[in-house]
Order: structure tokens, then sequence, then C-alpha cells
């Protein structure tokens, strides 16, 4: 099982305003190749602060309708778990944010995947690289 971080499901769904680099296609082709997996039931898991970073930035760029559809289609893809965190899971990873020098919510996906046992997380953030125990996998 892998973890699926929220930049998989922007680069997936978020429409372009511009013309994208060949580099930046090429990794929102992968990011739509994973989130086909994910529908064909290949079996991930991510955290519903994830999905909310996905949702606040769909909503930022489309209609609410057009946005909740899409967020409806990522929760009920069917090989994804949507990981269930609290408070206590937050504030460690504020914590631990500061001693690994990434942002909270990366850290946050990085202590889900140690308390779970996952080693390999879908994403395109290379600070995932120098994390112990973790294979970043983009496609």
């Amino acid at each position: 099982m892998r973890f699926v971080d929220s930049n998989v499901f922007i680069y997936a769904f978020l429409r372009p305003r511009r013309r994208l680099e060949r580099h930046e296609a090429e990794i929102k082709e992968a990011a739509k190749r994973i989130v086909l997996r994910l529908e064909d039931g290949e079996e991930a898991s991510t955290t519903v602060v994830h999905l909310s970073e996905v949702a606040n930035l769909l909503e930022a760029r489309m209609s609410l309708g057009e946005s909740r559809e899409l967020l409806s289609s990522m929760v009920t893809l069917k090989g994804l778990k949507v990981v269930d965190v609290g408070g206590g899971d937050y504030s460690a990873a504020i914590q631990a944010s500061g001693a690994l020098g990434v942002g909270v919510n990366d850290c946050l996906a990085y202590l889900v995947m140690r308390e779970r046992g996952i080693g390999e997380i879908y994403s395109f953030d290379k600070h995932f690289d120098e994390m112990d125990g973790v294979h970043r996998v983009v496609g």
C-alpha cells in the first residue's frame, strides 16, 4: 500500500491556466495514471487533511458544483482509503515539521505513513526523498 499526497490529485484534476511546459505535462499525465490505478482498485491511503488541501485549490479555481463532483469522485475511488486524523496527530506533525524541515501537512503524511507501516508515497514533492523509510513513486 502507498500513501497519496495531495499534489497527485491537484495535478490530475486541476485545469492549467496556461500551456504546460513539457515536464509539467509529464507530471500531469503521471498523476492521471495514478488516479486511474486507484480507480481500478490499487490500494492506497491519504488523509482527510490532504483531501482538504485539494478541496481548497479546486474550489478556488472552479465552480463549487464542479469541485464537489471531483471531490466526490476522489473519496469514492475503489482503492483509496481516507485515514482519519485528529488534533493529536496534527500537533505531532506541527512539532515534527521543524525537525524535518518540511511543511506541516507533508509531515503529517510522513507520520501517518510511519504509524501505518507504509513505505511508499505517490508524490511529486522531492523532499520526501530525504525522509527516512520513504520511497517516493512518481508514476
